[in-house]
């Protein structure tokens, strides 16, 4: 799969990205819990999407990094598409 294939409300995502950037970590709380997220810029070489990284996955992944995502989820924020692992998929570095 490509990111130029990603559509908004897609779930069951296998892809493999390059992480080009990653902006500073957020601390949010809701729901009584607290946790931390954080927006990188992704790309392959049909294109580029945003793709989240929430509490642990952010200290794991760094720019620079290659991740293969499987089973992860699209969604659209602001009209911008957004990758990101869901509640279901799982992010590993594959090479640095």
């Amino acid at each position: 799969m490509e990111v130029k294939d990603l559509q908004a409300k897609q779930g069951k995502v296998d892809i493999t990205v390059e992480i080009v950037s990653k902006e500073e970590p957020k601390e949010f709380s809701k729901f009584g819990m607290s946790g931390k997220l954080c927006n990188c810029q992704a790309k392959d070489s049909s294109g580029e999407i945003k793709l989240t990284l929430w509490n642990d996955q952010v200290d794991q992944i760094n720019q620079g990094d290659k991740v293969n995502i499987t089973n992860g989820y699209v969604s659209e924020y602001k009209g911008e598409l957004q990758l990101s692992t869901g509640k279901f998929g799982q992010i590993e570095v594959v090479s640095e």
